[in-house]
């Protein structure tokens, strides 16, 4: 039987979100952790980003992941750490270059293509397993890359899907493809 539902959960808010970090591994911020403790979510499985706040995010809904690194935040290589404005002031026509084409990847990290094929060979395995419901604790961008997996969406669609921390999206599968599970 293979999973009829999969909620992703955008991970709490890090500084490095709030500032426009690109990558790294941040501690999450207080009071974003103190609000995923509202959040009632629960599943057959769950699993979680390798990063802090995924990790951090699950163990205080009460949950214990499997830490998953497919389901990592993309990588930023030579540019992991560094913030947006610094980079647009060192580096302007490589920051316009790769955000106006996401086909392009920052030196030596990942295309938005290359996340969204790492996502989709994921989702391809989980729907192989047996589970009824599965939760996945993720970075924002992966939250992303699954929505624009999921609808078809090519990676230049990227700018118009805003994942905020602590967003929810659900997702079913049925007949083989996995679906926008939009419920009241």
């Amino acid at each position: 039987m293979a999973p009829q539902s999969l909620t992703l959960l955008a991970h709490a808010l890090t500084p490095a979100l709030r500032g426009l970090v690109l990558g790294g591994d941040a501690e999450p911020d207080p009071a974003s952790v103190e609000a995923a403790r509202e959040l009632k979510l629960s599943a057959d499985a769950v699993y979680a980003g390798p990063e802090q706040a995924a990790v951090r995010t699950a163990a205080v809904l009460g949950l214990d992941p499997v830490v998953e690194p497919a389901l990592r935040d993309r990588e930023y290589g030579e540019w992991t750490g560094r913030g947006l404005e610094d980079l647009l002031a060192s580096e302007p026509s490589q920051v316009a270059a790769w955000l106006e084409r996401p086909h392009t990847a920052t030196p030596g990290g990942e295309t938005e293509n290359d996340v969204l094929t790492r996502v989709a060979d994921w989702l391809g395995d989980l729907a192989a397993r047996e589970h009824g419901s599965t939760l996945a604790i993720v970075h924002p961008a992966v939250v992303r890359a699954i929505v624009l997996y999921v609808v078809d969406a090519p990676a230049e669609s990227l700018r118009h899907v805003d994942v905020r921390p602590l967003a929810t999206v659900s997702l079913s599968y049925h007949s083989g493809n996995w679906s926008l599970a939009l419920t009241p």
